[in-house]
Formats: C-alpha cells, structure tokens, sequence
C-alpha cells in the first residue's frame, strides 16, 4: 500500500494563536492540498465500492461514491474459489472504476482487496487479471491490517472515540481497539455472514461457533464494559432498522447511538418481522438484506460476550482510513467539524473569513460554555452564511438541513439538531410549526434554548455590521443581573439603525434581559 505521508517539511509551522480561536487554515496548508483529491477503491467479499474524496483534508468530502454488489466471496468457504459469477462483476466494475478515474485525473488510484481476495486459491489469478485488463493494482491486505484500517476510519471522523472497532464484512469480522487517537490490538475472525451460511444450517449450532470465537477475541481485546463501534453494510442496515423500530426522526446513520437493551429489542423485532417488508421500508437492497440475519446473530453475541456500554454506528470505515493513512499527523490533530465549516465557508459564503471576527463579537455571550458547546459554535459562526443563494422562504429550513443532513465528522445527533436550530433561527425568529419539529426532541428544553440565542446572536451580529462587527461595537453580557450591553463605537452609532435595534432586543428577550446600548470608552 502506498505509505503515509511522511514529509512535514512543508507543513506551516503552527503559530494558530496568530489566526483566532480557529486557528489557520488548514487547507492553505501544502499537505492539505496535496490530499484535494484522492481515489480509493474497496474490493470486498461482498461489495466493490469507489470513493473519491475531495475539499477539506480533514473531513471526507465525497467527491464521487459507487457501489456494486458483487457478491464476490459467496460460496467461498464451501468452495475455496471466488464466486465465478463475482468475479465477472467485480473486474466489471474495477474496469468502469479505472476509466472513472483517469477521466477525473486521479492518479493513482488506490485499490485494496480484503477477505476474499486474500482467502481464496484463485486470488492471485483475480490479482493478475485486474492489473491486465484495467492496470489496476490490487494491494491485497491481511486481517490485521484490514482491522487497522478500518479503525482508523472510525478515528477520521471521531478523534476522540474510544473502546472496540467492529467492522463486518462479507467473508470475515475484524476487530480493533482504538483510543487516544490510535490503533491498538487487532484480532481478525471468520464471521462474515458468507462464511456463517456454510457453517450449520442449525441456528444453535451457529450461535455457539460465534459465542466460542467471540470469547477467544475477548481474551485477546480484554474489552470492560466500553463502547463499541460498529463499521459495514449489514451493521448500517440493522441501525436503519432500529431507527424504523423506534420512530426515530433523524436518519443520517454516522454516529447512532443504542442502548444494549434497545438493540436487542431490535434484534428480537428483526427475528420475528417480514424482511420482504423491512426490506421495502428501508430501501435496502435483496442482496444485503438477505445476509442480515445472520450479522444479527453475531451481534447479539457481541452484546452478551463484550457486554458494551453503548453501540455506535460509524459511516467511516477502510475506505475512511485510507484517507487518513496518506495524512501528516499534524493533520489529523484538526477538528473534522471546524475544518469541514471552514471549507463551507470558503466556498459558499458570501463573505469568507466573516465567520471568525462574527464569533469573536458573540463570544462574550459565551464565557462559561463547555468545550464541545464553543466547537459548535465556531461551526454555527462558519456556516451562517452558506446557504444564503436559497430561497429566502426556505432558507431557515435549507440551514437547518444542511446542518442535520450534511456528511460531518466529529458530530454526535444532539449536536447536529443544535447545529441546525441555532443556524435555523440565524434567519428566522420563530420555530413552531416547523416540519422539522420531530427532531427537536433530541434536545432537552435548555439546549432549545441555547440554540435559539446563538441563532438570534448571529442574526444580530451579521447584519449589524459587514466588515467586522467588533469595530462598531461590543457586547457585554451580565448574566447575573439580566443585562445585555451593546457599547458602539462611532462607526457603530450610524450603523445601529431601526432593524439592527429590533434584531438586538430580540436577542435580550431571549436571553431574558434588559437590553442596554451605550457608547464605547
């Protein structure tokens, strides 16, 4: 596999308390540049998949994403070959990938094959036909490696996760414990769901072969009580479910949080439902649904043998991890939810660069916030602007789903829905009646109201002045006594006209203050 980059050399050196509370940018960094595009493609036992990524190096940005459903390693435990009819759809599609790619000037084109490529007898024919007919080369990897990988995908979009990487392909089950931002130890297991079907056709016959590997796993892993992180197709298809079971009112699946307990309701509704029908509910194709119930077997036996705290879903998987493979390190010590709203803001907003100086007027409103709430922030301040070509009668909603909906790393549920409120009410005082209003009950009555300020602060303080908000005046907030100040400077007293007052006393009201304006020392 081609390494990580490794040259720092021309790495800016890192002076960010010369940039502001966000630091520099990092995309005006050589090596973030040279990360602009990259092609990666996942050769499965189950699926073939190409992801290009593009935009900000931090956060995947997915330029171009086709999937096939190949099929490649069916029948390869029972056979010991390649599925004959997989193997035509595959180099099929390894083809159409090759010529993607040079017509969108990728080069090269990182190519990795897993379990089945690596497992069965005519693997490296497979290998020599692919790098003939296409000129691809496929970099075949073993389990461990395949573990790391895929863990470093879950870390590129979740820095800070901690506990054991699951990640459920065709052919095999890997698994990988990852905390402090690296890998750790990595056990590789033959429970893929091809492999699973030629085990017994007897369900208890099955759940002990699952038990008795997940229990050789837990003697290596040694996992206490921690959460686990799900990664692959079958996992996604039985959290799609879960969100279905429970009238859930988001359905983006990167970080989807269950319960133990949840989850196994899931499993039991799963066992007893019509997968024709789940099936048709959730848009899942025959081929995946098809393999679901056995990954619900294997994932009831995680619940029992590794005993979670919680469930986690992560979009981000091999294809994620080789991305961040080829990034210094200094890279990937960046906020993936600043640097994606950093990169929005570049591109979309009218102003570039205003989201920073409208954050530094707000942050006295802010003084006592936690860290994870001053990140949501800083991205609130980024991408209050970048939906300003919307029609203005959807545009409140247009930031709203942008927020919600958007592919962002480093973004719990509860955040987005923040996220998109407080960009919500940057165009729009009021929230009731909103289509959108299932979502809000993922937040508790006091962060409907934290949203609901900083989206009221950003209508103020983007409107009340252009340039830099800070040069007409500054905010001063007593919390103890109720009092909202607006101190203007000379610039600041012209500037302060009928709708910049209204837009500031509808911020005192709802902060619940008295609103004061003075004149600046």
């Amino acid at each position: 596999m081609p390494p990580a980059v490794e040259n720092t050399a021309d790495l800016v050196t890192d002076h960010d308390d010369d940039h502001g509370p966000f630091g520099r940018p990092l995309f005006d960094d050589p090596s973030a540049r040279a990360l602009s595009r990259v092609g990666v493609v996942d050769v499965g036992s189950n699926s073939v998949r190409m992801v290009v990524f593009d935009g900000a190096a931090r956060s995947p940005a997915y330029f171009y994403n086709e999937k096939i459903m190949c099929g490649l390693g069916k029948g390869l435990a029972e056979t010991g070959m390649l599925n004959p009819e997989g193997r035509i759809r595959a180099l099929a599609a390894l083809k159409r990938f090759s010529l993607l790619a040079k017509g969108m000037e990728i080069d090269p084109l990182t190519v990795v094959a897993t379990a089945a490529t690596r497992e069965a007898k005519d693997g490296p024919a497979f290998q020599a036909e692919v790098l003939e007919q296409t000129g691809l080369k496929l970099w075949v990897i073993d389990g461990d490696e395949e573990a790391r990988l895929s863990a470093q995908g879950v870390l590129l979009g979740w820095p800070e996760a901690k506990g054991i990487v699951c990640d459920m392909g065709g052919n095999s089950m890997e698994l990988a414990r990852i905390g402090g931002g690296k890998v750790g130890k990595r056990v590789s297991t033959p429970l893929g769901p091809f492999r699973l079907q030629q085990v017994s056709p007897d369900p208890a016959k099955r759940i002990t072969h699952i038990d008795r590997i997940l229990k050789a796993c837990q003697a290596d892993l040694k996992s206490e009580g921690e959460r686990v992180y799900l990664v692959g197709g079958s996992w996604r298809v039985i959290a799609r479910l879960d969100m279905e079971r429970r009238n859930y009112p988001l359905t983006v699946l990167h970080e989807y949080r269950m319960t133990p307990k949840n989850l196994t309701d899931t499993l039991d509704w799963i066992a007893t439902a019509d997968l024709a029908v789940l099936r048709g509910r959730t848009g899942t194709s025959s081929e995946r649904m098809e393999l679901v119930p056995l990954a619900c077997e294997v994932l009831r036996e995680i619940i029992r043998v590794l005993k979670p705290s919680e469930i986690d879903i992560s979009a981000y998987g091999i294809r994620e991890g080789l991305l961040y493979e080829q990034m210094p390190e200094r890279l990937r010590a960046r906020d993936p939810l600043i640097e994606a709203a950093r990169m929005a803001e570049k591109t979309s907003a009218r102003i570039p660069g205003f989201g920073k100086k409208l954050y530094e007027f707000l942050e006295p409103l802010f003084k006592g916030a936690t860290d994870e709430r001053i990140r949501l922030i800083k991205a609130a301040c980024l991408l209050h602007d970048t939906t300003w070509r919307a029609h203005p009668d959807y545009r409140a909603e247009a930031c709203f789903d942008n927020a919600t909906r958007a592919n962002l790393g480093g973004l719990d549920h509860p955040g987005r829905v923040f996220l998109g409120l407080s960009l919500l009410h940057r165009y729009k005082n009021s929230r009731a009646g909103s289509r959108l209003e299932p979502m809000f009950r993922l937040l508790s009555e006091e962060e409907l109201q934290e949203a609901e300020v900083l989206g009221k602060a950003m209508r103020f303080g983007a409107m009340f002045a252009v340039g830099d908000p800070a040069k007409a005046g500054q905010l001063v907030w007593t919390p103890k006594k109720r009092v909202l100040e607006l101190n203007l400077t000379d610039e600041g007293r012209g500037l302060f006209g009928e709708v910049a007052q209204s837009r500031f006393n509808s911020l005192a009201q709802a902060l619940k203050a008295a609103p004061r304006v003075g004149i600046a020392a």
